[in-house]
């Protein structure tokens, strides 16, 4: 099955892999008992469904959730229950690879208006008149 993150891109659901650990926070009795933390797992580095510029950017911005073989690792341990847990680290996957379709915007470098080189030059005149008024001048006895 293939997961739809943006209109045109998806990814093979069979790349993620998931493990069932036990959690160190909220549970209850249960805690000590049930496997309900969820560890996600899933390769950009040769991934054939990422595009090798989404994969580079994903790459960046997983930081050190990117292990040396180019493995993304989400543990989700928020809530009680596996199912929530992982759905949880699903939804924190997409959002990632989400962000990472993003194309950045190109700075494109403008030049500042006729205006704006007035005003500031005005500033800077009227600034240093106010200076030149602070000098002490010294009197000639």
């Amino acid at each position: 099955m293939m997961l739809r993150i943006t209109p045109w891109l998806a990814i093979d659901d069979a790349l993620i892999t998931e493990d069932f650990v036990r959690a160190s926070g909220p549970g209850g009795q249960n805690v000590n008992k049930l496997s309900t933390a969820v560890q996600l797992r899933f390769p950009v580095h040769g991934n054939p469904d990422l595009p090798p510029d989404v994969a580079e950017r994903l790459a960046r911005l997983a930081g050190r959730r990117l292990t040396q073989e180019g493995v993304i690792v989400i543990m989700a341990q928020r809530f009680r229950t596996q199912e929530r847990n992982r759905a949880d680290a699903r939804e924190r996957l997409l959002r990632l690879i989400a962000q990472a379709a993003e194309r950045p915007l190109t700075r494109r470098p403008t030049r500042p208006t006729l205006g704006s080189k007035v005003r500031r030059l005005e500033a800077k005149s009227r600034r240093s008149g106010i200076k030149s008024l602070r000098r002490v001048k010294p009197d000639v006895d």
